[in-house]
């Protein structure tokens, strides 16, 4: 049966989230912005970022079944959709580890699930986990035959392997042979990766680093299937600790239009080891990793709706309380409640396309492809409407959204990057929907039943 009511459980979670965003969140975007650079608005984060493990929010990007607390994908998104309206910079730290966990989640051993685990399921200091793919030249098309594949890759040398680039034709014989990986090269970089560096620059405490086998570090062979080719290594601290000093570089941190206070780093491996122990998944890295981004796709949806229903309740106040020093509260003015209606309807919209997603992942409702589909359809949906939201509630409140002390200005530009980042629209999501829609077995409808 088709519903869209909230349990009483998932009420109560939704109400709780909202009491702990405005007790524990609300006071922190005052404390990070008085700081010039991303670097020190990160780092002011980090007592912020501690309670709201204390209060379980790492713990429950975990399933229960793993030792989590997270029931169920749509109780990751009301909680998404009630922290990232209040602070979308540190709920990014929260969020970006689930992304980071996903990999291990969905390809980990019994083994890899204890080890690797356990340090977000205490509720007790500030770990923080990081899906390592993205480089500085882009990864759009990292898995298209003949392209260039990632700039970061691993060969072996002796009892370890070497990052350079290339291919490897065999991935089973070379893991059978595996005693060390080694990440290396001045221009293997990797950027934007969420929390990849921790609070320190010295890692965080788990990194899934997806790399490129490759004997010589050059381009993959164009007759090669790039995926069989993805290694992802399990990277803790422990394991930098390990290594020759600068063997893991952090090179900088940009300075963000919005989200100013999360960590994106610029990082960089030079004869890096990692334990053959530490691999995840051989040979499947890559449909791990596609796994592991569809999910964050519809979760990225449910941060978007976060984000414009902020703005909404913002402008929703505005427009009861103001007249414009007319006789009657702009609320009653036809063309400013025309501009509240087209932002719920976008809000009310985008939520719906979030919870179908991902009631749809739960369920197990239509195929596979149908499940990816409706993700997709999530991310990009809602993040093209973010922006349009936004926007509309500006244009409400006027010129006085312009001043950087209300918070339509931190709204618009957290909100700009929604299509752009966790595969942007273009050349990432809409390119996947493409091809979904290429085959010629692609079932229209089969997500409905």
């Amino acid at each position: 049966m088709i519903g869209f009511s909230l349990t009483d459980k998932q009420k109560a979670l939704r109400e709780g989230s909202a009491k702990i965003g405005k007790e524990i969140l609300s006071p922190a975007r005052a404390i990070y912005s008085q700081y010039n650079d991303q670097e020190s608005r990160f780092q002011a984060t980090l007592p912020f970022y501690e309670q709201l493990v204390k209060a379980g929010f790492v713990k429950a990007q975990v399933p229960t079944a793993l030792g989590g607390s997270n029931e169920s994908f749509i109780d990751g998104a009301i909680v998404a959709e009630e922290l990232y309206a209040v602070d979308s910079s540190i709920m990014l730290h929260v969020l970006g580890t689930g992304l980071g966990l996903m990999p291990l989640i969905l390809g980990g051993t019994p083994e890899q699930h204890t080890k690797f685990l356990a340090p977000f399921l205490t509720c007790d200091g500030n770990p923080l986990a990081s899906l390592t793919h993205s480089e500085p030249g882009g990864t759009a098309n990292w898995l298209e035959k003949g392209g260039k594949g990632l700039e970061t890759t691993v060969r072996k040398e002796g009892d370890y392997y070497v990052v350079n680039g290339d291919k490897v034709r065999n991935l089973n014989q070379i893991i059978d042979l595996l005693a060390h990986f080694t990440l290396t090269n001045f221009d293997r970089m990797q950027l934007w990766t969420t929390n990849s560096a921790g609070w320190d620059g010295k890692g965080a405490a788990l990194s899934c680093l997806c790399c490129r086998y490759s004997e010589d570090g050059g381009p993959q062979d164009p007759q090669d299937d790039p995926a069989s080719n993805i290694i992802v290594l399990l990277v803790t601290r422990d394991t930098v600790a390990q290594n020759e000093p600068g063997a893991y570089q952090k090179i900088e941190e940009p300075n963000l239009m919005g989200h100013i206070a999360a960590s994106g780093p610029l990082t960089r491996y030079t004869n890096f080891k990692v334990p053959v122990t530490d691999v995840l998944a051989p040979g499947n890295g890559a449909s791990v990793i596609e796994r592991a981004f569809s999910m964050s796709a519809a979760l990225a949806g449910a941060m978007s709706v976060g984000i414009m229903r902020a703005a909404f309740e913002a402008a929703l106040k505005f427009a009861r309380e103001d007249s414009r020093r007319g006789t009657v509260p702009v609320i009653e003015r036809q063309s400013a409640a025309d501009l509240l209606i087209n932002a719920k309807l976008k809000i009310d919209t985008s939520r719906i396309l979030v919870w179908k997603a991902l009631d749809g992942v739960e369920k197990g409702t239509g195929d596979d492809r149908s499940r990816y589909e409706a993700c997709l359809q999530a991310k990009i949906y809602c993040s093209d409407q973010a922006v349009a939201a936004v926007w509309d509630t500006m244009q409400l409140v006027g010129i006085t959204s312009y001043r950087t002390d209300t918070e339509f200005p931190r709204l618009l530009n957290d909100a700009a990057v929604f299509s752009l980042f966790d595969g942007g629209n273009i050349g990432v999501r809409r390119r996947q929907l493409q091809r979904l829609m290429q085959d010629e077995d692609y079932k229209p409808w089969a997500s409905l039943w």
